[in-house]
Order: structure tokens, then C-alpha cells, then sequence
């Protein structure tokens, strides 16, 4: 390979490596920054820092279990109710501010349970108290126009002042109700199922509703004074969708079309039957995690990971010399490049996802290794220095294809069918194994050509 091209791989290389390491660690930039901005009177700006996303052991929190009441859930439904139920919880706690909540359905013995992890929770009496409530389903028919520009009017009114203020305007209240809907007395109690279905002639999905004697009643009414004008659904407050009434529906019978796509179509039907079929849930179990105890495990974690990688760049140098030393560089690469991917991704990181980013280290310095040894047998062959590093790279990558290969089969293995700690090592590994090849056959690779053709190649010692 020309020389040219081999600098231009470097350059960029290096251009990676330093938006890299400013990511992960952006915090020398910034005080440099600092300081020729007191200095020069500049006004540089800082280095774009987001923060690492920490999971349940790392920066405490709480995690929870349920135990869900399905003796009113017909068999076949049982599963369909849980994941609708899955999903309420999910919303729930997302609207509660939980980043990267994990809720999970588990089935033990006959038992149908909820599994709620909620890192960085500081008031978990308050999300579990958001948590236990049975899932609310209701229909709001639509507003007369003014009406609903009176609360508007009234919402602009109040936008920006304090509460005592708010407290002083009349009618305030307006300001609490949807501007576009008003509640009907409709709700998920009347609902006895909803289900998918397809139109025979488009084979479009959409939804049908049947609602026991009572609800067939109040639909036929409220859908009589509501022709041509939407029916929205609600669960918790949230919005699910507000079809437009065709016609006076009885029979207690009805289809919600649109431009649904199958699995929207499947995840509003399993939130109606969610909030049609109130699950009961009881907490069981409760585990405080406090952040105190993540942080003393984060720090040994990381001290852990330090030593093992000085451990890495000594055996490196001592047995493969000027290459290893090489390699090591690239590692440093590496790891900058893998924590900078962590947080713009973002990855959230738990101890077993540091320990796949740990062992993905190890993964790309076993890929160096197949290098070098290789290089250094086409050398005792007498062949020429730049040979010997194109044929080593060359005959070595079957092996470190097929070795990450499997390592990353298995690893998606264990995030399609692990629990969320298994999933965070799965991910890490995946990731870090993908980016260690880009590390062993780019990086590397790049460092040694710059001694192709040099004084160096005829140091055999070094090599």
C-alpha cells in the first residue's frame, strides 16, 4: 500500500481517537478550555459531555415484584393480559421520569408476576404507589368548538404565572380539563374484550369492541349524539386513539379503522383489554438498592478493569516488543472509542455490562496475538518486512472472523432470551467485539504500516 494512503488512514485515525477520548472523558479539554478563555478573553466552547447511563446496580435504585391476580382472565387471555399489562406499568413509570425503567413478565410455577427495576428512584413509596393502580380505560366524546376555545383561552391565560396567581383568575379550573374531549361515563368496566381483526376486502388491520349489556347501552347513546365527530380513547390519561363515529352503533358491537399498521393495531388492542380487564397486582418483593453501594461497586469495578489492563500492555510489550507496544496503543484507542459508543448510543451500564466490555479487551488482544504470531512466522520465512505484515493480517483474519463470529452468535443468543443484567453483558460484548475488530485490522494495522519501508523493519529484535 502506498505510503500516501497509509497517512491518510492514520490522520483519520487519529482524528477518531481524539473526538474519542474527549467524549469519554472530556474534562481536560474543557479545562483547557477553561483557561484560554481566562487567559484570551475567548469565549471557546466546551467539549459535549453527556453522561454515562448507569443501570439499577450502579446508581441504586429500587427494584420490585408483582404478583398479578388473573382468576377473572379467561386462559387464553392470560398471557395477552399480561402484556398489555406490561405495557401500562412500562408507561406509567416512563411518566414517573425513570430512565431506562426494565418491566418484565415472569411466569413461575403457576404464578404470573411483574418485574420492575427502577434505577436512580429517590421516592420508590411514590412510584409504587403509581405502579398499583389498576389501569383506567375511558371514551371522551368531543367538545363543542367553543368550549373548547374556552379552555384554551383560559390555558393562555394562566401560561407562565405562579401558582397563587393561577389560584386568583376566575375559573381557573378550566385550565385542569382536555381542551378537546370531556369525559362520558363509557369506561373499561363495559368493555368485555377487544380484538384484531382484517377487512376482507383491503386486508388492512383494525379492531373490534364488545361491550357487555350495560356498555352496549351507553355506546348506542353516546356514539347516537356523537355522529361525525371523534371518540377518543383514553388509558391512564393517555390518548390511544379517537376514531370518528360513522353512524349509531347498537348491538354493543363495534370497529375502530384507520391507517393502522399490524403491530399498532396489536399493542391497542392489548392496552383496551389492559384497562377492559382491571389485573389486580400485589407487591411481594421489594429491593432497595442504595447509591452509596453502587458507586463502592462501579469504583472496584473500574480499579479492577485498570490493573487488568496494565497487566494486558505489559505481557504485550515484554512478548511481542515495538508491535505490542503498538497494540497497546490501539487498545487505548479502543477503549476510548467503546466509552464514547456507550454514551452516544446510549448503552445503559450495568456491573455485568462492564464485565462483556472487559472481556471484549481481552477478545481484542487475542485478535493482536493472531497477528503478531503470524507476522513473525512469514519473517522466519525470510520474507520481506511489508510481506510479512500484509500476509499476517491476511492469514490470520479467518480465525478471528470465526472466533468473534461465535462469540457474538452466543451473545445475541443471551440478549434475545436473558433478563436485563444478562442483556447489558450481551450488549456490551457485542458492541465492544465489533469495535475490537476495527481496532485489531484497521488500527493496528495502520501503525505498522508506517514502519514498512524504514530503518526499523531490518531491527528483527523489535519485531
Amino acid at each position: 500500500m502506498k505510503k500516501k494512503r497509509v497517512y491518510l488512514i492514520l490522520f483519520s485515525v487519529l482524528i477518531l481517537a481524539f473526538f474519542s477520548f474527549n467524549l469519554s472523558y472530556p474534562n481536560y479539554f474543557n479545562g483547557t478550555v477553561d483557561f484560554l478563555n481566562s487567559k484570551l478573553g475567548f469565549q471557546f466552547p466546551h467539549f459535549w459531555n453527556p453522561p454515562f447511563r448507569l443501570g439499577l446496580d450502579l446508581q441504586g435504585g429500587t427494584h420490585l415484584i408483582y404478583e398479578a391476580d388473573l382468576s377473572g382472565v379467561e386462559e387464553g387471555d392470560r398471557t395477552f393480559a399480561m402484556q398489555g399489562l406490561r405495557d401500562i406499568i412500562e408507561r406509567r413509570v416512563n411518566l414517573f421520569g425513570v430512565q431506562e425503567p426494565v418491566v418484565q413478565t415472569q411466569e413461575t410455577a403457576g404464578h404470573n408476576r411483574l418485574v420492575v427495576e427502577l434505577a436512580g428512584v429517590k421516592d420508590p413509596a411514590e412510584a409504587i404507589k403509581m405502579i398499583g393502580q389498576t389501569p383506567f380505560l375511558e371514551f371522551r366524546k368531543q367538545r363543542p368548538q367553543e368550549d373548547s376555545e374556552r379552555i384554551i383561552e383560559k390555558l393562555e391565560e394562566i401560561q407562565g404565572k405562579s401558582l397563587e396567581e393561577i389560584q386568583s383568575i376566575e375559573n381557573w379550573q378550566l385550565s385542569l380539563e382536555d381542551p378537546y374531549f370531556e369525559s362520558t361515563e363509557l369506561t373499561g368496566k363495559y368493555l368485555k374484550k377487544s380484538e384484531l381483526s382484517f377487512d376482507q376486502n383491503t386486508q388492512k388491520p383494525l379492531i373490534l369492541l364488545q361491550f357487555n349489556d350495560d356498555g352496549a347501552k351507553v355506546f348506542e347513546a353516546l356514539t347516537e349524539e356523537s355522529i361525525g365527530k371523534q371518540l377518543a380513547i383514553y388509558i391512564d390519561g393517555v390518548l390511544l386513539s379517537a376514531p370518528t363515529v360513522q353512524e349509531k352503533i347498537s348491538g354493543g358491537k363495534a370497529q375502530i379503522t384507520g391507517t393502522f399498521t399490524i403491530k399498532e393495531a396489536q399493542d391497542l388492542v392489548k392496552n383496551l383489554n389492559a384497562g377492559a380487564l382491571p389485573v389486580p397486582i400485589q407487591l411481594i418483593s421489594q429491593q432497595s438498592v442504595g447509591p452509596t453501594l453502587g458507586m463502592v461497586s462501579l469504583q472496584r469495578s473500574l480499579t479492577a478493569g485498570i490493573y487488568g489492563l496494565l497487566a494486558v500492555i505489559i505481557f504485550m510489550v515484554l512478548f511481542y516488543r515495538l508491535p505490542g507496544l503498538l497494540a497497546s496503543i490501539a487498545l487505548g484507542i479502543y477503549i476510548a472509542l467503546i466509552l464514547a459508543l456507550f454514551k452516544l448510543i446510549p448503552v445503559t451500564l450495568t456491573l455485568a455490562g462492564i464485565g462483556g466490555f472487559i472481556l471484549s479487551i481481552g477478545m481484542a488482544v487475542d485478535a493482536n496475538v493472531l497477528i503478531f504470531s503470524r507476522i513473525r512466522e512469514e519473517l522466519k520465512e525470510g520474507k520481506s518486512f511489508g510481506v510479512a505484515i500484509e500476509e499476517g493480517f491476511r492469514r490470520s483474519w479467518p480465525s478471528i472472523r470465526d472466533g468473534n463470529f461465535t462469540t457474538i452468535l452466543v451473545a445475541l443468543i443471551l440478549f434475545s432470551f436473558g433478563t436485563s443484567f444478562i442483556k447489558g453483558f450481551a450488549l456490551t460484548l457485542i458492541v465492544g467485539i465489533l469495535v475490537s475488530i476495527f481496532s485489531a485490522i484497521v488500527i493496528t494495522r495502520a501503525l505498522m504500516r508506517v514502519f514498512a519501508g524504514t530503518v526499523f523493519e531490518k531491527w528483527r529484535w523489535i519485531w
